[in-house]
């Protein structure tokens, strides 16, 4: 009878285990499955950045993501908001519907090849400067992972948003525009650093614009007195902005680089053009710069004999915090940890911190998680991201891929966002989306308190208002 009883405790005791293991999220199907395809995803993230397709123009990319998300069973829609290279994957039926954003776009003239020091692959070729290839993949690796565990019965959906042209295009503002992202109950969002922590930033609401002034073509030495120079005007403009910026809010920045200043210095040029970014905390002070820098450029022509028209190219939002988010966000990241390098991966870092000039080369932040500060590099960034948080509870998180050396899209985060470096810290940046997804499809008390804050910090009456209007996106922006 003693033997009977024990034998049906022992059996009790393993049926408890069992239920145990399977309610604990780091050992679901989704975990094992981001644990058993590290080969997998290091070779797709490195197809991406061989690609190093410019913004609007990611064609293999979106089509190498579609193609793998399509074998994993989700259901793929292409070119969603009129955008060829933008797609949403959806697996799963009915809610909670979570989201996750994938972005694949590379920067112009950031060519490095998977070394230490500074070796440009092609002379003005592009490179994964700001570790989208990574980003990507991450955020695949989660949306798959979730699969895997909704594949087992659980109710639910993850849905993969393929967002083109983060870098300038602002190709999330349009696929806002457009509705892509109705019917999501929470989006969670990443993005590679050095470091591991969590956003409570609002970062700087941005608008993009591009000023094309035109004068009137003359002999610059035969006849300067018939032309009318439209670089004058470039640089008459130009300077009012420079002078305006003693004039601005402390948090806001102003930059441009001239894109067309004539073709030859015998001609007084004809056409020329600047293209500027405009940011701050508050999009209504963005809109204020703007309307400043118009009257500026007014000035300008009046001064130089020209006219000029402008092209608002893009627009975000800054972003709206989500404290319940974050919470959940963060205690996911220190539920995952740092980053393990191996000794090869350690002795790359070190020679690439060495040559960078830095006096420790150790990448000590990768190894931990640091928590949010009151300021940081992304209280100073913008993205296009910005939009979506207005349209969806959002929370986000930086995860370490790259080796410390330079600031922000640097040849330093080309080369080690390149290698094993990388995939081990977008993968962690995986599993982190999975858990918290995990979170919200099985905790309703959860997403309702994340909806709640949501709708207050909102406001009732909000609608969302494109701040680049209602214009085609700049297809040819990277061309």
């Amino acid at each position: 009878m003693k033997r009977t009883l024990l034998c049906a405790l022992c059996f009790l005791l393993l049926l408890s285990g069992t239920a145990a293991r399977k309610t604990d999220k780091t050992r679901t199907a989704g975990m094992r499955h981001i644990a058993a395809s590290f080969h997998l995803y290091d070779s797709l993230q490195k197809c991406i950045w061989n690609y190093a397709e410019t913004g609007y123009n990611e064609t293999r990319s979106a089509d190498l993501w579609c193609r793998y998300l399509e074998s994993q069973g989700f259901r793929v829609e292409r070119g969603v908001a009129g955008i060829p290279t933008a797609f949403v994957a959806t697996y799963g039926e009915g809610g909670p519907v979570i989201g996750m954003m994938a972005e694949y776009d590379a920067i112009k003239g950031m060519s490095q090849d998977t070394v230490p020091y500074r070796k440009v692959l092609h002379e003005g070729a592009a490179g994964q400067a700001c570790g989208h290839n990574l980003l990507g993949m991450g955020s695949v690796a989660g949306a798959v992972a979730v699969s895997k565990y909704l594949a087992e019965g659980h109710p639910g959906t993850v849905r993969l948003f393929g967002c083109p042209a983060e870098e300038g295009g602002g190709g999330k503002a349009y696929m806002m525009r457009e509705g892509c992202f109705e019917g999501v109950d929470a989006m969670l969002d990443w993005h590679p650093d050095t470091r591991n922590t969590v956003n409570t930033q609002t970062g700087l609401a941005n608008v993009q614009v591009k000023f094309t002034f035109h004068g009137k073509a003359s002999h610059a030495s035969g006849a300067p007195e018939q032309g009318r120079s439209a670089l004058d005007a470039v640089e008459a403009f130009n300077f009012m902005i420079n002078l305006m910026r003693e004039h601005v809010p402390q948090t806001c920045r102003i930059h441009y680089v001239i894109t067309n200043g004539g073709k030859a210095p015998n001609v007084v040029p004809e056409t020329a053009q600047v293209l500027y970014y405009f940011r701050s905390p508050s999009r209504t002070v963005v809109g204020e710069l703007l309307q400043r820098a118009l009257k500026a450029a007014e000035g300008a022509c009046l001064g130089t004999g020209t006219t000029f028209d402008y092209e608002l190219m893009s627009g975000n939002y800054e972003r709206l915090p989500n404290e319940t988010m974050a919470a959940l966000v963060y205690a996911n990241l220190q539920r995952v940890g740092g980053v393990a390098y191996d000794a090869r991966e350690l002795a790359f870092a070190a020679e690439m911190m060495s040559r960078s000039g830095l006096t420790d080369t150790v990448p000590s932040r990768a190894f931990e998680v640091v928590p949010p500060a009151d300021e940081g590099y992304e209280a100073y960034v913008s993205s296009d991201v910005g939009n979506v948080t207005w349209g969806v509870p959002t929370g986000s998180f930086r995860y370490a891929t790259f080796i410390p050396g330079g600031n922000g899209h640097s040849w330093q985060q080309v080369s080690s966002g390149g290698t094993t470096i990388g995939t081990k810290g977008a993968l962690n940046a995986a599993r982190v989306l999975y858990l918290c997804a995990y979170d919200l499809l099985t905790d309703a008390a959860l997403l309702n308190k994340v909806r709640d804050e949501f709708e207050a910090r909102r406001g009732p009456d909000f609608h969302f208002e494109p701040l680049m209007g209602d214009r085609q996106p700049p297809f040819g922006y990277n061309r």
